[in-house]
């Protein structure tokens, strides 16, 4: 199923000369996207900080690293409308994004940022968190254990708190891999949980395969 939207495009300052340096955000506002497979192939250079604005979750993707810098998202108590069976992870005619090709024959799985299971109100909205913008090179053994438990957790404090505030903020430590397709794999995620009340509790779980349960990830938020 493919949805199209309106979407404005406002570029601040001057285009990036070269891959490694810095620019100004890019801003999308409102945009739901087209399935795709040309993202790799856009007429420009690539942008290190795009900002992406839907009904589900604010976004700043680098096209460089070709990965997320943060994504931020709100977990609410809903009632589950729709199934993810049969839907397919999609790419960006507008901005540079991993790809299918990124995630084959290797280690690394699709690892959902805003999760698929806390967005199944609609058909709609689950179909939203699965735009490579909202994926990340994750280590298999850690998006199919911690943290997919941790996004368990989150859920279970929205329907028992009210409304959770989520950020998370991928690492890429100066030796991080770098994937022959170009791709770039994040060192670790911070996750940080805010709930109604102002309190907040912060997670910080490397990309490897974790050998403790989501709790012991835990860190001081200061």
């Amino acid at each position: 199923m493919h949805k199209y939207f309106l979407f404005f495009l406002i570029i601040i300052g001057s285009c990036q000369k070269e891959e490694n340096k810095q620019n100004d955000d890019v801003f999308i506002d409102e945009q739901e996207f087209n399935q795709s497979q040309i993202s790799k192939q856009l007429d420009r250079n690539k942008i290190d900080s795009i900002l992406v604005t839907t009904n589900i979750f604010e976004i700043s993707y680098n096209e460089i690293f070709e990965q997320p810098n943060w994504v931020k998202y709100t977990v609410k108590d809903i009632v589950k409308n729709a199934d993810r069976d049969g839907m397919n992870f999609y790419t960006v005619d507008s901005i540079y994004t991993s790809d299918d090709n990124d995630y084959y024959s290797n280690r690394w799985d699709r690892g959902h940022m805003a999760p698929a299971g806390s967005f199944n109100d609609s058909y709609e909205n689950l179909y939203s968190t699965f735009t490579y913008l909202n994926v990340a090179l994750q280590y298999d053994d850690l998006n199919r254990g911690a943290w997919v438990a941790l996004e368990e957790q989150v859920r279970k404090w929205a329907d028992e708190y009210g409304d959770i505030g989520v950020e998370i903020y991928l690492e890429f430590n100066s030796n991080h891999i770098i994937l022959d397709t170009g791709a770039h794999v994040p060192s670790a995620f911070y996750k940080y949980v805010n709930f109604p009340d102002e309190s907040k509790k912060c997670y910080y779980f490397p990309n490897i395969s974790p050998n403790k349960s989501w709790s012991e990830y835990e860190i001081d938020c200061n």
